[in-house]
């Protein structure tokens, strides 16, 4: 097959001259997060991605969840992207460590999940600064879409929004990065 064939058929462009299908990166059940959590005797460390549409955020969080210590990624079945080769790329090889569920209802997820003993901290510019929070314990950390942040649905069923400082002219951080800088502040309080 000559070089432009190649070019067309690969999702990303880079083939090095060979292309291989394989079955798509297959997704957990959020049994199987939690059961993670609990073999590991850990309280339960949660990401829920609400409308997550770029692959590279996708890759990213999933690359932050797991150096972080998160049990795995929750994500919407509809209006999200999914574990593409682009996803699988940008999160470095962390797709192959850390469970990703997708699920129907992502509010009705928080609330099954709050039954078990989860707090809900959602992503929020106008929360108390995360610094004054309490995010240690069993948490689901609620991470909104890159336009439009977390869906007034999903953010009514968190317990508490929270806000990162910030300094400059912009008024947002990437998806992936928000995640991030949360992320790693549940990794500084559990510590």
């Amino acid at each position: 097959m000559d070089k432009e064939r190649l070019d067309q058929i690969s999702e990303t462009g880079k083939h090095q001259g060979v292309i291989a299908y394989a079955a798509a990166y297959e997704y957990a059940e959020v049994e199987d997060i939690l059961k993670i959590a609990e073999e590991k005797g850990e309280p339960p460390f949660l990401i829920l991605l609400d409308n997550i549409e770029d692959p590279h955020n996708l890759g990213a969080i999933i690359r932050t969840a797991n150096l972080a210590g998160a049990h795995g990624i929750i994500i919407p079945k509809r209006r999200a992207v999914g574990l593409t080769a682009t996803v699988a790329k940008t999160s470095a090889g962390a797709i192959n460590y850390t469970p990703v569920a997708k699920v129907t209802n992502l509010a009705k997820t928080i609330e099954e999940l709050k039954e078990k003993g989860l707090w809900f901290v959602c992503a929020d510019m106008d929360g108390e600064v995360m610094y004054k929070q309490d995010l240690k314990g069993a948490i689901g950390l609620v991470i909104g879409s890159e336009g439009e942040g977390v869906s007034r649905l999903v953010k009514e069923k968190c317990d508490f929004t929270a806000s990162i400082p910030m300094k400059g002219d912009i008024d947002s951080l990437n998806a992936s990065v928000a995640a991030g800088v949360l992320a790693y502040e549940i990794v500084r309080q559990r510590m």
